[in-house]
């Protein structure tokens, strides 16, 4: 299962790059907020992942953002449910940023068992199964050892309805504003989260977030040696909206600041 969804997000890459650039207006539209963008790109690689996964596991169940959500098993505690980002990081992509990326993120349950980022501009795979570790193009990755807040890059997002919502996260972003070495706003949490796999990041914390966002990562991050949890340092973080990933000696006081 990690080998074909590799194969089929390298391939949805591809098709993202073939429209990278080359967006006519025609081919972006929003999702009821101005912010929240759709393009074609984003369909044309959603409707490639699926029909891969339909094709190779038509038993299993699939979540993706734009097109596809098939619904929820009588017993959810053994469904197999594969959850997609075509393509997160769509401003990025509009604005013809790098960090964006395909996720796919497979569960059993509320278990995580096979995650994929691929971010196709930066040539980067990032994959991971259940109790085999985490990789960068195939090569093994581990989490960061920083220890101190002090030392910390630290990495979140902001949501597309912040001017309605009561937590924004910008009170969290000013907790942490002078007291850590920095923060990053990358724009794709499917990428936040890789790359505190790789421990380029040392945290990664973010709101309102879907399933498709952080079902990849969260496995990634959890089989490089980091703990994924909500911000109340709980399990749901899946389809709780909110998420906290780090290395053990920075996630609980990473989390003790989070406010939603």
């Amino acid at each position: 299962m990690l080998a074909l969804a590799v194969d089929a997000a390298q391939a949805a890459g591809r098709i993202l790059m073939e429209h990278f650039g080359r967006l006519r207006p025609s081919d972006i539209s929003s999702k009821g907020v101005r912010r929240d963008l759709v393009t074609a790109a984003d369909v044309a690689s959603e409707r490639e992942l699926v029909a891969r996964l339909r094709a190779a596991f038509p038993t299993h169940r699939i979540e993706a953002e734009e097109e596809v959500r098939d619904a929820r098993a009588e017993d959810e505690s053994e469904e197999l449910r594969w959850f997609l980002d075509p393509l997160d990081g769509t401003i990025n992509f509009v604005h013809q940023l790098p960090a964006f990326a395909v996720s796919m993120g497979l569960m059993r349950g509320a278990t995580p068992l096979v995650g994929v980022v691929h971010a196709p501009r930066l040539d980067e795979t990032f994959a991971a199964r259940r109790g085999g570790g985490a990789t960068l193009n195939g090569q093994p990755i581990a989490v960061s050892r920083c220890e101190a807040l002090a030392d910390a890059i630290l990495a979140t997002g902001f949501p597309y309805r912040r001017s309605e919502l009561p937590h924004d996260n910008l009170a969290n972003f000013s907790s942490f504003f002078h007291e850590v070495r920095g923060i990053r706003r990358m724009g794709s949490a499917a990428v936040d989260l890789a790359y505190v796999a790789a421990g380029r990041f040392d945290g990664f914390w973010e709101l309102h977030l879907a399933p498709h966002d952080v079902a990849a990562g969260a496995l990634l991050v959890r089989e490089a040696g980091g703990v994924v949890s909500d911000a109340d340092g709980g399990e749901n973080w899946l389809r709780g909206g909110h998420i906290v990933a780090a290395p053990a000696a920075l996630h609980g006081r990473i989390a003790a600041r989070i406010q939603h």
